[in-house]
């Protein structure tokens, strides 16, 4: 597990991370979101020992984090940082090779890597020559080389069309499936909502919320429900303590001002006609984002 305590950084007089803590689980994917100067590349930063924390603690499984520790970390850049003259293949070994994997180990690594990415054909060709989506492919497969033992990517899948994002999906479950603790930022909300198991949301240097997606949206569900009928729902326009958000026949979106109301409306529409689906209506990442945000 790899864990930031009340880390706190400055450039100068200005404050960019407060006391920033949170948790990357073992075989988890976690999500890390915020707007643009939030803190995520320098929380990242820090994370790799590229920026010292003003203070504050980073530890993996419970010890301090060193600089050979740090080795085993696979790190992709928000900006690119492949030579772009030089071959996909020879670069990715040389890149496993400065890890100090042997030859043959990093030639079979990066074979591997670049099927998996589908970009074995392409082991031949520039970097410069490939489209930006397999730019970033070819990234991922320079963080993955040397087989790391915990992942932190920034924006891993800008510029991907929603076919890579799957094939890069797979490969980052991979990673976790083999116990490793996988840190990624994106801005792609709906991106994040549907690949992460754990969330961190930050904003103005500090942290907003964290947990797993599950228990932030039960945490942020509030006292909205849906409600499907087998007959007609007009009669919860009336109910008392209820506001209809959205309504169509025998469906309904409201807000109850207690789960007391919520309990009557369910107990009365079970009377009434038969209740195909009665549940708390969870609100999206973007909803919650906007919410802890303000």
């Amino acid at each position: 597990m790899l864990e930031l305590t009340d880390i706190n950084r400055s450039f100068g007089e200005r404050t960019v991370l407060r006391d920033v803590s949170f948790t990357v689980e073992g075989g988890r994917m976690t999500g890390f979101v915020g707007g643009n100067g939030a803190g995520k590349t320098t929380t990242m930063r820090v994370i790799l020992g590229v920026l010292s924390p003003s203070s504050g603690t980073v530890t993996l499984d419970g010890e301090p984090l060193t600089a050979e520790r740090r080795k085993r970390f696979g790190y992709m850049p928000e900006e690119r940082g492949l030579y772009p003259k030089m071959k996909i293949g020879e670069q990715i070994v040389y890149l496993g090779r400065l890890h100090g994997m042997s030859n043959a180990q990093a030639t079979k690594n990066t074979d591997a890597l670049l099927e998996q990415l589908g970009l074995g054909e392409r082991a031949g060709d520039t970097v410069e020559s490939l489209s930006l989506g397999n730019q970033q492919r070819a990234q991922i497969a320079a963080a993955l080389v040397h087989d790391p033992e915990v992942l932190v990517l920034d924006e891993p899948f800008s510029g991907l069309d929603p076919l890579a994002v799957e094939v890069v999906l797979n490969v980052l479950k991979d990673r976790a499936a083999r116990g490793a603790p996988v840190l990624f930022s994106s801005h792609q909300l709906d991106i994040v909502e549907r690949l992460c198991d754990d969330l961190v949301v930050i904003a103005d240097g500090e942290i907003r919320a964290s947990g797993s997606r599950e228990g932030l949206r039960d945490q942020h569900s509030g006292n909205r429900y849906e409600l499907q009928l087998d007959g007609d729902a007009g009669w919860l326009r009336d109910e008392p303590g209820v506001t209809v958000s959205d309504f169509d026949g025998g469906f309904a979106v409201f807000d109850a001002d207690s789960p007391e109301v919520a309990q009557r409306v369910l107990q009365k529409a079970v009377g009434l006609a038969p209740v195909i689906r009665f549940a708390p209506q969870h609100p999206s990442l973007a909803q919650i984002f906007k919410e802890v945000i303000q």
